[in-house]
């Protein structure tokens, strides 16, 4: 007994986050027993036929014409001679095909590669062409970009070309009210007769083709989930079977969800499935429970994305700090019904907490913050589901899941000292794709990820997040960290967003340099200034302050660091 005991207090001083799990919340999963993707597909889709799966421009998708189209697409997949393990592209916003291609290519037994559809076409060039890419499903809208693009691609066999009204029968003045809230028109383009076809095609040859059904297993890869680029060149994430469905159990576990917890339920689905923060989340998730996905289509759309919120009821959001307070801003937030909402979900990056205290005094509902990245499918750490304020960390890791705080020489640090975050899980990635270096330099000898944040393990075992090692600040030898920055500049009044960078110095080496997008429009810097030395030491106040209309931003809403520091370099 005293051997079993000793083991015991030897896992709480590792593993200290043990003992705030909430009650049902087991230490460990099985992920050996999960089985893959497809199988979460094929048990939802019979279990829950007649429930919505996905609304979107007020029309919906059941779980079993959701079935029903995949299993087309996948048809006409295997017809085109697709094969387990070719790459199979998608390049679409939140519209109702996206799910249907996605669940089509996995059943088939592809790897899906998801697109940003606001690439250029030498970004698409880029990552079609790692990837090895043999069919792309692209929303017309976005089907000039790849008629450029194409020259380049001769791997390419054939692209799908879907509308937004595909899978749930939008016609006439429902078309148009559909592009309205794309807010892109479709452009000319020219695509070879030879090598385009229209998605309704897809689904009619896939019908007159018929499916057979693949064998997948869980250690297949499900996804070449291509990182952000944000730090360098974009690199595609191998994420199999095995590490999408243990995140999906980990999140159910943790948010105590049961098998039968999906009718009623609505997620709104904001950020975009392409990202793995809304495909695991939202969509996986919510599938799992057989509950429905409201699809936003355009988020950046603010007044429609409003309007969609008093429309609706909905249960469970999930959003990015510049998402929330985009929302927080626009003048009929207070119209929105909020008192079905269980909780909003953030990631992606840094919460603010002037955002996170409106979006609670406007909501009622505290932000639910978690941290995650493409290569762990992606989440690694929340916050409790039962937390009654915003709390300023990330939570605590998930089921099954062990993180270290570590040097520069990759030693162990204590609780309390920032260094180096690194993960072990089964939801972490079997590595880059064709990058073995790549790989080796994010792996450590004992199997953690290096995720490149600051953190800090308290003693309870909450993590709280420093900051990015990149874009970590050197005034004088003194670390300045810019989400701490943002935080203080972001209470100011007068202030939308901001962005804090450094730029180099003579005097001391780097420089604090603060981009501001203004809601006051007669905010000076001085008032900034000296509000920011009220709050924050000498050598943390920016010495630079650059007002601007707007920041640049990810496809998710998270700003563009590097694109700032780049800009001020040059």
């Amino acid at each position: 007994m005293g051997e079993a005991l000793s083991r015991t207090a030897a896992e709480a001083s590792a593993r200290p986050w043990l003992s705030a799990y909430p009650p049902g919340v087991p230490a460990e999963i099985a992920p050996e027993r999960l089985g893959t993707l497809v199988d979460l597909f094929a048990d939802s889709t019979r279990r829950f036929a007649g429930r919505p799966a996905v609304t979107c421009f007020g029309a919906g998708l059941s779980y079993d014409a959701l079935r029903r189209d995949a299993e087309a697409v996948a048809g006409w997949l295997q017809a085109r001679g697709i094969a387990k393990g070719d790459r199979v592209a998608i390049m679409m916003p939140n519209v109702p095909a996206y799910p249907v291609a996605l669940f089509g290519a996995l059943i088939a037994g592809a790897t899906v590669v998801n697109v940003n559809p606001l690439y250029t076409p030498r970004e698409l060039i880029h990552q079609l062409g790692d990837a090895e890419a043999r069919i792309l499903f692209v929303l017309e809208n976005f089907a000039g970009t790849v008629a450029q693009a194409l020259p380049s691609l001769p791997g390419l066999e054939q692209v799908a070309v879907s509308g937004a009204g595909d899978c749930i029968g939008l016609k006439g003045a429902l078309i148009t009210l559909a592009a309205r809230h794309l807010k892109k028109v479709v452009p000319p383009y020219s695509l070879p007769p030879e090598r385009r076809l229209t998605f309704r095609a897809v689904l009619a040859a896939g019908r007159r083709a018929g499916f057979r059904p693949v064998q997948v297993a869980p250690e297949d890869l499900a996804f070449l989930q291509y990182t952000g680029g944000t730090t360098g060149v974009s690199k595609g994430a191998m994420l199999t079977h095995r590490n999408v469905a243990a995140n999906v159990e980990q999140s159910r576990v943790w948010f105590g969800m049961r098998d039968d917890e999906g009718p009623g339920r609505v997620m709104v689905t904001a950020l975009p499935l392409y990202h793995i923060f809304a495909l695991t989340c939202c969509f996986f998730f919510m599938i799992r429970l057989g509950a429905c996905c409201l699809l936003v289509p355009n988020p950046r759309d603010i007044d429609g994305f409003v309007k969609l919120l008093k429309a609706n009821r909905f249960t469970n959001m999930s959003g990015v700090n510049t998402l929330f307070n985009a929302l927080l801003n626009h003048p009929q937030i207070g119209t929105v019904d909020w008192s079905a909402l269980e909780y909003a979900n953030a990631g992606g990056m840094a919460m603010q907490a002037a955002v996170a205290q409106r979006w609670k005094a406007v909501t009622g509902r505290p932000v639910i913050e978690g941290y995650g990245l493409s290569e762990t499918a992606p989440v690694v750490t929340v916050n409790l589901p039962s937390l009654p304020e915003w709390s300023g960390t990330i939570g605590y890791p998930l089921s099954s899941t062990e993180v270290a705080i570590r040097d520069a020489a990759g030693a162990d640090l204590p609780a309390g000292q920032p260094g180096e975050l690194c993960v072990r899980g089964p939801q972490v990635m079997a590595g880059y794709w064709r990058r073995p270096d790549e790989t080796a330099r994010a792996m450590t000898p004992d199997g953690y990820f290096r995720t490149g944040d600051v953190a800090v393990l308290q003693p309870d075992g909450q993590i709280r997040i420093v900051d990015r090692m990149k874009d970590m600040i050197l005034v004088s030898g003194f670390n300045v960290y810019p989400n701490e920055v943002e935080d203080v500049l972001a209470g100011h009044p007068g202030v939308l967003e901001v962005a804090v960078v450094g730029e180099p110095s003579p005097e001391t080496g780097e420089a604090v340099a603060a981009h501001v997008v203004r809601k006051d429009p007669d905010l000076t810097a001085e008032a900034l200034r000296a509000y920011a030395r009220q709050n924050l030491t000498a050598y943390k106040v920016p010495r630079r302050f650059v007002f601007r209309e707007s920041l640049p931003k990810t496809n998710v809403g998270k700003v563009l660091r590097r694109a700032l520091r780049d800009e001020s370099r040059a």
